[in-house]
């Protein structure tokens, strides 16, 4: 969507906040021994005390409230009967909508015993997506996304999961700009505008660079045995620094 007022501005923060603060929840939570559906009902209880709808399970008919990938599984996973374990690696992806606004955000953390070439590897895509929105605004061509994601990628000593992509948000989950590439094309000619709303969302790997589709239909895994981190923001454009609305 494109901004077109201040109401506009605060309904995306109050849905982003909401998705923070389910987010955040849910990983002082989780628990080793606790099963993903057990963790993603603590999401959907922390979005309907708060007035929102999972995104997912309303536009796709999702099988659960956020999706939570485990290991080498590495998004949109489905809640189910599998139990965390002591050093996994946890991506916990919450998008909701709340009085006709969505916003989308999503954290990987290691449970402990850390390992710290993981808590390295989550942190590196923590920092990565910030130095991406902290170099966007008005005017900026929309493949410096891309650009500085495979950039900063390789100076970490890590890949970009290419076919997983930043988005258009706001009025709907998915909207235009669709396809914001993880990597540089030059054969993107779009611009970004201030007013423009779309998600940040790195997925950094020790490996792989495609994500593979489960027989399930839903669940995207790495077909070696490489580790992935994303983390990602809904922003707004603005002729400055953009600003984070899902920030709790």
């Amino acid at each position: 969507m494109t901004i077109g007022s201040q109401n506009d501005i605060e309904g995306l923060k109050e849905i982003g906040q909401i998705v923070a603060l389910t987010i955040r929840e849910m990983k002082h939570r989780a628990r080793a021994g606790m099963t993903t559906r057990e963790l993603d009902e603590i999401g959907g209880q922390i979005l309907k005390r708060h007035g929102a709808v999972p995104a997912p399970k309303a536009t796709y008919n999702f099988p659960g409230n956020a999706c939570i990938s485990v290991n080498h599984d590495i998004a949109h996973g489905i809640p189910g009967n599998r139990k965390l374990q002591p050093g996994d690696v946890i991506n916990i992806d919450v998008s909701a909508e709340r009085g006709g606004y969505y916003a989308d955000a999503g954290h990987s953390f290691p449970m402990s015993p850390y390992d710290p070439a993981l808590t390295r590897l989550c942190q590196y895509a923590h920092d990565t997506m910030m130095k991406v929105i902290a170099s966007l605004k008005h005017g900026v061509k929309l493949n410096e996304i891309g650009r500085i994601m495979q950039s900063e990628a390789e100076k970490g000593g890590y890949r970009v999961i290419k076919n997983l992509c930043s988005h258009g948000v706001g009025r709907s989950l998915h909207e235009t700009p669709t396809e914001i590439l993880p990597y540089y094309n030059k054969h993107d000619k779009r611009v970004l505008k201030e007013g423009m709303v779309i998600t940040i969302e790195p997925f950094l790997s020790t490996g792989a660079e495609y994500a593979v589709e489960q027989p399930d239909g839903w669940t995207l895994s790495v077909p070696d045995n490489s580790f992935v981190a994303q983390h990602e923001h809904t922003i707004i454009i603005t002729k400055h620094e953009p600003i984070i609305v899902t920030v709790a």
